[in-house]
């Protein structure tokens, strides 16, 4: 018996707005598995900055690590952002992207992204660099999102009312997905 097509639902945005907690929260509550950030993972190993072949490997990492995880989903895979991230953070610190992340972007869609409002504080972490930035990422993700003619929903408040609101912008996506 072949599964039935996975739902991939994104949870993106700035650095410190609750990602990989809302993950672990919705797929709990929806009974399936989450995709952790490969990158956070690959940086806590680094003794330097991120090179650019190191944003290549993060790629490549995140892609690999949602295919490991899709076989253990059930109907919806949750995934702790996306490789946009490394278009992201490479736009910024090299001024570009690899052409291979610019080449795959549109042959990875997720069918709904969440993202994430910096209404949250700002929690420090070694791994995190650009606390006074949060506007300019946010706003980044936002054009990120439209390039990609992306189906997105902002998702914003603190504690429940973050996490009740991605429920239902979920929940709304899904009643329309099989009312096609």
């Amino acid at each position: 018996m072949q599964k039935s097509k996975i739902i991939k639902i994104a949870v993106v945005g700035p650095e410190s707005t609750g990602k990989s907690t809302l993950s672990a929260h919705l797929a709990e509550h929806y009974q399936t598995v989450w995709v952790p950030e490969y990158a956070r993972g690959y940086c806590e190993k680094l003794t330097g900055p991120p090179t650019w072949q190191d944003e290549i490997n993060m790629f490549y990492g995140q892609v690999a690590l949602e295919e490991e995880f899709i076989p253990n989903a059930e109907k919806l895979l949750i995934c702790d952002t996306t490789f946009i991230t490394v278009k992201i953070w490479s736009d910024y610190t090299f001024g570009a992207s690899p052409q291979e992340v610019l080449d795959e972007l549109p042959k990875h869609p997720y069918d709904l992204y969440l993202l994430l409002s910096i209404d949250l504080p700002w929690e420090d972490d070694p791994l995190r660099d650009f606390p006074h930035m949060r506007e300019h990422f946010m706003e980044v993700w936002h054009k990120e999102l439209q390039a990609l003619n992306a189906n997105y929903v902002l998702i914003s408040g603190t504690g429940q009312q973050r996490y009740t609101s991605a429920v239902a912008a979920i929940d709304r996506f899904l009643r329309s997905d099989f009312l096609q």
